[in-house]
């Protein structure tokens, strides 16, 4: 590890723009406890003892539900428009869509995320479809003064079942940061509610070759403390950040690689049987052309849609999906 680090940062150095020189000191000291040089290879993680994991040929296969998750984001301007897209999502739905369940695991789950003020009309109109609600955002703690915040207590009282964490957004537009996201994580979970977990590169990152160290740092920070019987209950999404709202794509082989890397971790992390049945989405700039082929692929177990889960019509095409 130590001559992997040596060549990372000569490596680094060499190829830097100036206006990025921050970004390869920074990662110095995640590379001292997070190091991967291929999506594929070995990957040596450093808690409570140096621990080294292999990614097995012979893990244990699981069968992974479906889930597809629509973030409307600060979208639409108003509730009467809230409620009008929540209802026609219920006209979309295909025969194959379900809630959460356990006696029907090849069916797909559908969540939605409206802004907070929408989330109690939103549920009324599409409980009964089968279609779930979740929150954009919590804070982690649990009342108190914090203006413009809200609980886990509280969205969970008004009908969620999911709460985003960590995603790009509220990375960058609002300085949340890996403790604060394991905060957030770990509050969800004892809220009773399932956290989605979001982890990526910027395109800084990407260009730099850091993808797999960035995401294995993420991931990691952000699931400190959360226990292996909890994992059930969390989803995870790679947003690879570049490809969000840019027109820049990522190919679906190219993300299902990155989904078997982020494996590797969990099995670092906890073991084969959290790696292969943990669910992990794609989610950058997902469109009805591009769901069917990130579908096909065998790691990846659903969507997490930003703009196209605002068009009625686009969504159900994203939802029902073309099984290949």
């Amino acid at each position: 590890a130590t001559r992997q680090h040596k060549k990372f940062h000569s490596d680094c150095k060499k190829r830097q723009p100036t206006n990025i020189s921050v970004l390869c000191n920074t990662m110095k000291i995640s590379i001292a406890a997070v190091a991967s040089l291929s999506c594929a290879n070995a990957f040596t993680f450093v808690q409570d003892g140096a621990r080294s994991f292999m990614p097995s040929s012979t893990m244990l296969q699981a069968n992974r539900q479906p889930i597809m998750a629509g973030n409307w984001k600060m979208n639409p301007a108003t509730e009467e428009e809230a409620i009008e897209l929540g209802s026609a999502l219920t006209d979309l739905l295909g025969e194959e869509t379900c809630p959460m369940d356990e006696d029907n695991d090849f069916c797909t789950e559908v969540v939605i995320f409206p802004p907070h003020p929408f989330i109690s009309k939103v549920k009324d109109v599409v409980e009964d479809i089968g279609i779930t609600v979740g929150a954009q955002s919590i804070f982690f703690e649990d009342k108190g003064a914090y203006t413009g915040s809200v609980a886990a207590s509280m969205v969970k009282s008004v009908g969620c079942e999911y709460v985003l964490c960590g995603h790009s957004e509220r990375r960058s537009l609002f300085s949340d940061s890996d403790d604060a996201i394991n905060r957030k994580v770990k509050k969800v979970l004892e809220s009773g509610m399932k956290p989605i977990l979001c982890i990526g590169e910027t395109k800084e990152e990407y260009d730099l070759e850091i993808k797999n160290e960035v995401c294995a740092m993420q991931l990691s920070k952000d699931l400190v403390g959360v226990a292996k019987e909890d994992m059930k209950n969390v989803v995870i999404a790679y947003e690879p950040v570049w490809a969000i709202g840019t027109g820049l794509v990522c190919g679906a082989e190219d993300a299902n690689e990155v989904h078997v890397f982020l494996r590797s971790i969990l099995a670092s992390l906890y073991d084969d049987e959290v790696a292969q049945e943990t669910r992990i989405q794609y989610g950058g700039s997902v469109t009805p052309d591009s769901v069917d082929e990130l579908m096909a692929q065998p790691d990846i177990d659903g969507c997490l849609v930003g703009g196209a889960s605002l068009v009625a019509d686009k969504f159900g095409r994203i939802i029902n999906f073309v099984k290949k």
